[in-house]
């Protein structure tokens, strides 16, 4: 009974251990563990914004180009129901992930109040810097050269 038990236990918390930590828009499923060791860019940006509609191409660009390097997702900031995700991700023509829902918190950032806003986390997690406006794929990558 105490074997069983005991094995019943560590079961549980290697199925624990294994849960995600977010989602995207489309449901794959991600953990902030396996995103460490490369660079971390989240990108706020909302339909209604002109500034997010020009560089929503740049991102992609970056997205695409740079796999071995960082990470993109972006975050809808108007945070439509889960059921209508998809419909401003296409709109956008988004072609990195984007969270189906906002990870400030969580992250321990302050929601921005100005779009599109950009927050840039280094390899190991930690928040480097917070761009304001809209960026470049030039201005993106100066931002990771100047970091640790």
């Amino acid at each position: 009974m105490r074997k069983a038990l005991t094995i019943a236990l560590i079961l549980t918390s290697l199925t624990a251990c294994q849960q995600p930590d977010f989602q995207d828009t489309e449901g794959n499923s991600y953990r902030y563990s396996d995103l460490k060791g490369k660079w971390l860019i989240i990108n706020y940006w909302a339909t209604w914004c002109g500034p997010c509609l020009k560089e929503i191409p740049e991102l992609n660009r970056i997205a695409a180009g740079y796999q071995d390097k960082l990470h993109i997702f972006g975050v809808n900031f108007d945070e439509p129901d889960p059921e209508e995700m998809q419909a401003p991700v296409k709109k956008m023509g988004i072609e990195f992930p984007v969270f189906r829902f906002d990870p400030a918190l969580e992250l321990g950032f302050t929601r921005p109040e100005v779009l599109p806003t950009t927050f840039v986390l280094t390899a190991d997690g930690t928040l480097h810097t917070t761009l304001v406006g809209p960026q470049t794929e030039a201005s993106l990558l100066r931002s990771l050269e100047a970091g640790p």
